[in-house]
């Protein structure tokens, strides 16, 4: 029990101390204090002396606080939801776009934005709305073609996902050669590059995360069972198809809120979760968790770097987690060859 609790408290001080570095570190820097006393100065009751410009109020409240939120619930809910889709499959290299989620949001994106790119606070709205609505029916529909009788198998959930995801795949490119204005922005969103700014988005994008995340974290304890094989998790009185059901809607509502609103992230729901088992453990009651948490503070410094590397030129924050994850993923396996995962 304390070292679950050590862990937990040592997540979440690493995730506050990334944010706080997101907010501060940017074309102005805001110093921590000067921060500080920023957040303090909206608590009614309050009088603090306004020693800083005009200019950081704005730049804290209205763009880096929505944008790092953005950040944060992105990587914790790909994070969270590459951990469950480890457990459900029994297989490390399994992540968030297995079955489909990301290959379903490009082609709902693009599709918007080869129609017409819009100009309007309501017409920026589509663009994640058909992104979204893509990757649930990509989703639903793997899940469906994956069906055998009453049984859906993982193995032809997995094949289902890779064939309906090449073909998504290839009419997004298809569809962004038809669309040669658009093309810049539509290849921008699919490396990661999507992020909306504003509190809209965070509001927006929140209740599906919180529903989805919170759904894997109370999964904990089924994850754990499955990890014994389907057979046995059902003598032990799991019932296998409803947890499945109940476990890809999950993770799947919850990444696809996150790539509606920032486009295609790749690695971190793939990395994460491997190196929270490293240090914690394998239990899915605390990994799951704790990889949200990990998610979080992952895709903040990746952002982070993605915003200075080549500053004041900002690059697609999917860039940099491919150009960090991949190279660091193959670290952490040849590390961890002693380490039993499964």
């Amino acid at each position: 029990m304390l070292t679950s609790q050590r862990a937990y408290l040592y997540n979440l001080l690493f995730l506050l101390g990334v944010f706080v570095l997101s907010v501060s570190i940017g074309a102005i820097y805001i110093p921590p204090g000067t921060l500080l006393r920023l957040l303090l100065d909206q608590l009614p009751g309050l009088d603090i002396e306004s020693n800083w410009p005009a200019a950081f109020a704005s730049i804290l409240f209205k763009i880096r606080l929505p944008h790092a939120a953005i950040i944060t619930l992105t990587g914790a809910a790909l994070a969270g939801s590459g951990a469950a889709y480890q457990g459900l499959f029994r297989n490390p290299l399994a992540d968030p776009y297995l079955i489909g989620v990301a290959s379903g949001a490009g082609l709902g994106a693009v599709l918007g934005m080869a129609i017409s790119w819009p100009n309007d606070l309501l017409g920026l709205f589509r663009i994640p709305a058909m992104a979204f609505l893509g990757a649930i029916l990509t989703v639903l529909l793997v899940y469906n073609l994956a069906r055998v009788a009453r049984s859906v198998p993982t193995t032809t959930l997995i094949l289902a996902g890779v064939a309906v995801s090449s073909f998504a795949t290839s009419m997004t490119s298809f569809l962004m050669l038809r669309s040669t204005e658009e093309l810049r922005r539509a290849l921008g969103w699919l490396l990661g590059g999507g992020a909306m700014s504003g509190w809209e988005p965070v509001w927006a994008m929140l209740p599906y995360i919180l529903i989805g995340l919170t759904i894997l974290v109370l999964s904990g304890h089924a994850l754990n069972v499955l990890q014994f094989g389907e057979e046995q998790a059902q003598q032990l009185g799991l019932s296998m198809e409803i947890t499945k059901l109940v476990l890809v809607l999950a993770a799947s509502l919850s990444t696809a809120a996150a790539v509606a609103f920032t486009g295609i992230i790749g690695f971190v729901g793939l990395v994460v979760p491997h190196v929270i088992r490293i240090f914690w453990g394998p239990d899915y009651r605390h990994l799951i968790p704790l990889s949200i948490l990990g998610g979080g503070s992952a895709l903040l410094l990746a952002d982070l770097l993605a915003r200075v590397v080549l500053a004041p030129q900002v690059l697609p924050v999917g860039i940099v987690t491919a150009l960090v994850g991949a190279p660091f993923f193959l670290w952490v396996l040849r590390q961890a060859k002693s380490v039993a995962f499964w």
